[in-house]
């Protein structure tokens, strides 16, 4: 898939937020500035969050409990050793959405059910999407066309 633009990405996210579930894992790999950020934003604005959503890359991991659909951001890109990921409790995040940043920093086998996302940069501004889908998001993916919210 291609994405022209930001708008685009944040598009992409809202659509996926119109067929999330709770449990599910979407993981987004890619250089820095690729995008990921940008449609985890469209992901949980969709939802209904109207603040800002800032990179986790601090904080690790940020909630959003207060969605209908809550959701875990959570950003592995300063991790260090897989262990420090078990000291995070992704484990707690059962009745969220895991959206998680740098998945490979966990091991490839970290979640296998995930809706894995990749994000490469292409030429003039756009980005390429590629996308690995469990059998779980079968009939969800490609999400619709039009976002739910």
């Amino acid at each position: 898939m291609i994405l022209e633009d930001e708008r685009a990405t944040n598009r992409l996210g809202a659509r996926l937020a119109a067929v999330a579930q709770t449990g599910d894992v979407i993981t987004l790999s890619g250089a820095l500035g690729v995008g990921k950020t940008a449609l985890a934003r469209g992901l949980i604005a969709a939802l209904g969050h109207d603040a800002d959503v800032p990179s986790p890359s601090f904080a690790l991991v940020q909630p959003y409990d207060e969605l209908d659909l809550p959701v875990w951001h959570v950003d592995l890109y300063r991790i260090e050793d897989r262990s420090e990921i078990d000291e995070l409790g992704l484990d707690a995040a059962g009745d969220a959405v895991l959206l998680v940043e740098w998945p490979e920093r966990a091991g490839a086998d970290a979640w296998p059910q995930a809706l894995a996302l990749s994000l490469d940069f292409a030429h003039n501004g756009e980005r390429i999407l590629t996308a690995k889908v469990p059998t779980s998001w079968e009939g969800r993916w490609p999400p619709p066309m039009k976002p739910v919210r």
